[in-house]
């Protein structure tokens, strides 16, 4: 049956549309932390269908809310008052940091980058963007235009002119040698110099934690000295927290607070995990930056009443379960369990990240060139072993990416452990 349905899809669907495993797996159904294929094999899901399943999987509570809903009305547009809507935004506003905050929802984070990019151009009447190398900021038009990751952006056409700067990356490029604080004075120096050679950019756009990239991140505060320079020039911060926000990094609720010393960004973008599996993504904006567009807009889809009641029933959930939290105590250990099995894998450069945002990077040994094959292997091994994860990587895909429903216990968190140590310790 697998077989059968892996053989509609290639001939409907594009030969771009990227599949996991020599034989790609269907998933029938989850719960907890669990999921099922259709020859009904468990799998321990570290992955979360890419991060959007924050919580759980069938998480009973917004199982209800959906379903309740769903009962009453599933959609009416934005051009209706919508008391869901409006409730999580309220709640995103206040809990976002950003002063004065608007909020307006989308189907996706590439829809939500592309809003961004749009407010930002339109405020400050500039199409140049800064964006950071190794980047992904979603599969359109525009936000193709400003990855900095080459396996994830097919043309080099954008409507925007985009200039990238060093330091996504701390243990690669020309600064990896250099202290923490020299490395963000190195690229505080390169971003200086690179405002002196360009006209006025809108913005500049970053993950806190580049997730497609292989969960690869700068120094704390680099983005606070980065903002120290823009606000100077009147150039906005967006922050890209659509992999990254919702307490995932579990030190803080947004990745861009462990940046904040300089204030909040202007911009955020949020998506995938708040709805826990439902299309839900996000711009959050200071009023006048929200508000500057001169013409009428509506959202179709973004705030449809059943996405926005699943929503809320998650971001309760997290909040009163303190997920946040969770994602701290569980990732701590996980993380360091792994690196106590990478310190005997010669084939492990580093392994990296903060809470349950984990990322396992794979080279030749004694090399630092990437290993895109054994990577693939690994994701292989792991999952004949009940094991499912994912994987990223900048100038190649050789990187392990661990990013488990927030909700993972360390029962959980052990067990997957000794199958990825399996999974690595199998390389030749």
């Amino acid at each position: 049956m697998t077989n059968d349905l892996l053989g509609r899809h290639r001939a409907v669907l594009p030969d771009w549309l990227a599949l996991y495993y020599e034989e790609p797996l269907e998933i029938t159904h989850g719960e907890g932390r669990h999921v099922w294929d259709a020859q009904g094999n468990r799998y321990l899901d570290f992955f979360g269908g890419i991060l959007t399943t924050m919580t759980a999987h069938a998480l009973p509570e917004v199982t209800k809310a959906v379903s309740e809903q769903a009962g009453r009305i599933i959609h009416s547009s934005t051009l209706y008052l919508n008391r869901p809507m409006v409730e999580l935004a309220e709640r995103i506003a206040q809990l976002s940091g950003i002063p004065d905050a608007r909020v307006f929802f989308t189907t996706s984070g590439t829809e939500a980058n592309d809003t961004a990019l749009l407010l930002a151009t339109a405020y400050r009447r500039s199409n140049t963007i800064l964006a950071m190398r190794n980047s992904y900021h979603g599969r359109s038009f525009s936000a193709v235009g400003i990855t900095g990751n080459s396996g994830w952006s097919p043309t080099s056409l954008s409507p925007l002119q985009t200039l990238y700067v060093h330091g996504g990356v701390r243990t690669r490029g020309p600064f990896a040698s250099l202290s923490d604080d020299a490395y963000i004075a190195a690229c505080v120096d390169d971003l200086k110099d690179l405002l002196g050679h360009t006209r006025p950019p809108a913005a500049l756009i970053a993950e806190p934690v580049q997730g497609v990239g292989g969960f690869t991140a700068p120094p704390d505060g680099l983005y606070a000295a980065f903002r120290e320079v823009l606000h100077e020039r009147g150039i906005l911060w967006i922050a890209d927290e659509v992999q990254t926000g919702w307490g995932r990094t579990g030190e803080h609720f947004w990745g861009w607070q462990a940046h904040g010393q300089s204030g909040p960004p202007d911009i955020m973008t949020f998506a995938k995990g708040i709805g826990n599996g439902m299309s839900i993504g996000g711009v959050v904006a200071r009023s006048e930056i929200m508000n500057c567009l001169d013409s009428n807009s509506i959202s179709t889809f973004g705030g449809t009443q059943i996405t926005m009641a699943a929503g809320l029933a998650n971001l309760n959930y997290l909040l009163e379960h303190d997920l946040q939290g969770n994602a701290r105590r569980v990732g701590g250990l996980l993380i360091e369990r792994l690196r106590a099995v990478a310190a005997h894998v010669p084939a492990v450069r580093e392994v990296r990240g903060r809470g349950l945002m984990i990322g396992i990077e794979i080279t030749k040994p004694g090399t630092d060139e990437a290993d895109p094959q054994t990577a693939a292997a690994v994701l292989e091994t792991a999952r004949e072993g009940g094991l499912l994860i994912g994987k990223g990587g900048g100038h190649n895909t050789s990187s392990l990416r661990v990013a488990p429903p927030l909700s993972l216990n360390v029962a959980e968190a052990e067990e997957g452990a000794a199958i990825l140590e399996n999974a690595l310790r199998s390389i030749p």
